[in-house]
């Protein structure tokens, strides 16, 4: 489970609108009738953004490898509860999860484990793309012919806090030893509205283990501090942005800035165009002339080698794999369909 990204410029349009139309994402007033004008407002400006990084996401592309490079390593490790087949379901994309479970149903599938691709559990990422899966779930299969187990979080696994020390060590090697010893890591996650946070949402802090983790993996060889992207509207936001502390740093005489993306596991555009370009431009403009973004997990077999071992471990545990952090809900949680949707899940994984 992802958010997904439109594949070709003529799908940005439904793919803005399906975004800014979750209330699980976004809670607009009037929002069946302002978030379609959002949509059209701002999809000029982000078929220009995906057109510079190549016409399209590739977000479908690198999640289909991972999945399929995980079920293969399943089937040779674990020929007891082979084959295994991925599937994707993307909350705003193609393929979406409707589409997706009714394939299922036609290929006779029984045993699935929803297997969010966000290591840090946040509401509007994880807990929207699962209270869309119990919908269309309900909906859809009534009878019950899917028996559910759920990875919901993920963010201090070994195997993905060593993907991303190799990538972030990589480009570290790319530097002479003293421009090495001077340079500063930037773990860039995208930003949440502070309402989100305040309501008490898990995602800043599970950000901030992975990013932890990844240092003390690194033996914390170099300066690093946390830092968030992709902030939208006037609304406070968590920060310190992206951009701001390129440009701090920068006045400070800094030259050599690493960009980790650290709660992404593929490219997508917020790598490849908001990083890479927009970061990367500013970068220069200000003098730093030692700029790099670490590679995303994309065919990482570290990576993937992680995913499988938790896709074991929710396929074999005898007791439930969902912790107790996914069954509480925010401490000001409003959305009583987040109730709903735990309870579904947690029973699934009791019953087996």
């Amino acid at each position: 489970m992802n958010m997904g990204g439109p594949s070709k410029l003529t799908d940005v349009h439904d793919f803005l609108n399906r975004l800014f139309m979750d209330r699980d994402l976004l809670q607009l007033p009037f929002q069946s009738k302002l978030a379609p004008w959002i949509a059209k407002r701002r999809t000029p400006k982000i078929i220009k953004q995906y057109a510079e990084i190549g016409g399209g996401s590739p977000i479908g592309y690198w999640t289909a490898l991972q999945g399929e490079r995980m079920a293969a390593i399943l089937d040779q490790t674990n020929p007891e509860t082979a084959p295994h087949k991925p599937y994707i379901a993307f909350r705003y994309a193609a393929p979406l999860t409707e589409t997706t479970l009714e394939q299922m149903q036609k290929d006779g599938v029984r045993r699935v484990v929803a297997f969010t691709q966000y290591p840090q559990y946040s509401c509007s990422t994880t807990g929207s793309s699962l209270n869309e899966l119990y919908r269309q779930q309900r909906r859809l299969d009534p009878n019950g012919q899917f028996q559910w187990s759920v990875i919901d979080r993920w963010s201090t696994h070994p195997g993905l806090v060593k993907a991303f020390a190799e990538r972030i060590q990589a480009k570290l090697d790319e530097y002479t030893p003293e421009e090495r010893e001077s340079a500063i890591i930037l773990f860039s996650a995208h930003s949440l509205p502070m309402a989100v946070v305040n309501r008490g949402d898990t995602y800043p802090n599970e950000v901030a283990a992975t990013a932890e983790a990844v240092m003390k993996r690194l033996n914390y060889s170099n300066a690093y501090r946390l830092v968030w992207q992709s902030k939208v509207g006037p609304l406070p936001w968590m920060g310190p942005q992206t951009d701001a502390a390129i440009e701090g740093l920068a006045s400070q005489g800094h030259k050599n800035l690493i960009l980790v993306p650290i709660a992404f596991t593929s490219d997508h555009i917020e790598t490849l165009y908001e990083l890479d370009l927009e970061y990367g431009e500013l970068a220069h403009s200000l003098g730093v002339t030692g700029f790099k973004r670490a590679e995303a997990l994309n065919d990482s077999p570290t990576f993937i080698a992680a995913m499988a071992d938790l896709a074991r471990q929710s396929l074999t545990a005898r007791e439930s794999p969902i912790g107790k952090q996914f069954t509480l809900r925010c401490p000001q949680c409003t959305n009583d369909q987040c109730a709903v949707t735990k309870d579904f899940f947690a029973k699934q994984n009791s019953a087996r």
